[in-house]
């Protein structure tokens, strides 16, 4: 069941929120907790019932080890149960590419029945792991079973996250005022959320149209010219931020109206100027989950600036991993490990860096973040694309390797542009399988909201919610401010927005991040 759909949207959220806050009260709490539990196994259900053993056996199995760990703390019960989370992830998700990378290199025709990957395994192991490992430092609040299992399943963040923590969600389920009714609640949580449809039914499906050709065109061979590489890539950079950002902010939302509220996720990324500040904003629970539970148990930066990048590689290439089991996701987080190493390099260098704020001198702050978005933009190619032979059309294409094709309507230019550019083969021809000058003002328009507008965050800043966080980076200031409140002007723009959203639902768009 998708959040962009009539069926949620119109049936199944009125009946979880109706149940939930008709059960709701302050002496039982059990009831509330009960049915958000039923309705969030029935959503997962939706997708595929015969994967309910596999998240009931993996919430079970990690329960109870955890209630061993939190009475008897264990370097080897704790070695059990993150091995046998990882073994659970590695044979559904990696198994067919291990067997098919083995038989590649060595030559060899072993054949394994095609496993299909259970929908949301990534988040709900992660999640559970990062548990286990606070039971054994003794850094955890002791929950029911109950609670945990609405710890793991709770819908709105079960499929695609935000990866969350016990410390985050527990406490919540115990509150005095846990399931009564407020309706500022709801008021806020349906804002979020439809900032969150808008983003992915009007701006990520709209955008879509001008990536998904280009990328199928180079898979099948085809090659691309300079304009439709970049006009491609920039696409799926706008496609995937408003598709995961969006999901996130509805997560969010959903959450709030039950009172719950979810971590931020989504901080303005495209605006870091340095690929360090990118991954503090960027999936922001997926990079503490990293930070905390792999890249500071390898040592962190303890040690030397040596093992420090020896750290962050590991940490970036299995983060990669995570993604999606193919050769285009380790390279991926390969890419993001030498800019992440290139990055803290440039630290060290105080006759051209600014120590306080690892800043470089030679560039302005514009500069510095076009040079990290551009960065970005290339690794995003290789985490699109199919194939790594794929990617390698597309890259060519961005490099000019195979010629520039300009719009027809500029055809009374090129004369000129083939005088000042002679080594470069230009010619009128159209945008080719980047469609028209159409897909460019979507570009553009996109842009400006990634760079000029508030973010979710800073949007929702005076509603008194989680979303309320310090922001201590200046570049995160959006030029063009607006706040919202409860008010008669803000309800209209909302409800045009939702209006919008909800006439999007023509077509089914499943969210990027499923796939991971």
């Amino acid at each position: 069941m998708l959040f962009n759909s009539y069926e949620f949207l119109f049936l199944f959220l009125p009946i979880a929120l109706i149940g939930f806050y008709s059960l709701g009260n302050k002496e039982d709490k059990w009831r509330a907790i009960s049915w958000l539990v039923v309705v969030s196994i029935f959503f997962y259900a939706w997708w595929n019932p015969a994967y309910l053993l596999l998240i009931g056996f993996s919430i079970a199995f990690n329960f109870l080890t955890g209630r061993l760990l939190s009475k008897t703390p264990s370097v080897s019960l704790l070695t059990l149960g993150v091995s046998g989370n990882v073994a659970l992830l590695a044979y559904y998700k990696y198994a067919n590419f291990f067997v098919d990378t083995f038989n590649e290199f060595l030559s060899r025709d072993i054949i394994l029945a095609e496993i299909i990957l259970p929908i949301a395994i990534s988040f709900f192991t992660f999640q559970q792991i990062a548990y286990l490992v606070d039971t054994y430092r003794g850094d955890i609040q002791k929950a029911n079973f109950l609670n945990y299992c609405l710890f793991v399943t709770f819908f709105p963040q079960l499929i695609a996250g935000p990866i969350v923590h016990h410390k985050e969600m527990l406490p919540q389920f115990i509150a005095k005022d846990f399931s009564i009714y407020r309706s500022s609640n709801l008021v806020i949580g349906l804002t979020i959320f439809f900032i969150g449809l808008f983003k992915k039914c009007v701006l990520a499906d709209g955008i879509a149209d001008y990536s998904t050709p280009v990328f199928s065109q180079a898979e099948q061979g085809i090659p691309i010219t300079f304009f439709e590489g970049w006009g491609g890539s920039l696409a799926y950079t706008l496609q995937l931020y408003f598709d995961f950002s969006g999901y996130s902010d509805m997560a969010i939302g959903l959450g709030s109206m039950f009172g719950i509220m979810l971590p931020v996720n989504f901080l303005s990324p495209y605006k870091a100027n340095n690929i360090i500040s990118f991954w503090r904003q960027w999936h922001i629970t997926l990079s503490r989950f990293l930070r905390e539970y792999l890249y500071i148990p390898l040592g962190g930066s303890k040690n030397g600036p040596v093992k420090r990048y020896r750290n962050l590689i590991i940490t970036m290439l299995l983060g990669g991993l995570w993604h999606g089991a193919g050769w285009n996701f380790l390279i991926w987080g390969a890419l993001h490990a030498g800019y992440l190493v290139v990055n803290h390099m440039w630290r060290f260098l105080p006759s051209i860096l600014d120590s306080r704020s690892g800043k470089l001198l030679l560039f302005s702050p514009i500069i510095s973040r076009i040079i990290t978005f551009t960065a970005i933009v290339f690794a995003w190619v290789v985490f699109r694309a199919e194939t790594i032979e794929g990617a390698m059309f597309v890259y060519q294409g961005m490099l000019g390797m195979n010629g520039i094709s300009i719009p027809v309507q500029m055809s009374s230019h090129l004369t000129s542009l083939q005088a000042v550019f002679p080594s470069l083969e230009i010619e009128a021809s159209g945008l080719g399988s980047f469609g028209s000058p159409l897909g460019v003002l979507w570009i553009i328009g996109l842009m400006g909201l990634v760079w000029l507008a508030p973010n979710t965050t800073q949007f929702m800043e005076d509603s008194k919610t989680n979303l309320s966080i310090a922001q201590d980076d200046i570049s995160l200031t959006p030029a063009i401010n607006y706040n919202w409140r409860p008010s008669k002007g803000w309800s209209m723009v909302m409800a045009l927005i939702a209006t919008l959203s909800v006439l999007s639902f023509r077509q089914v768009s499943e969210f990027l991040y499923f796939q991971f």
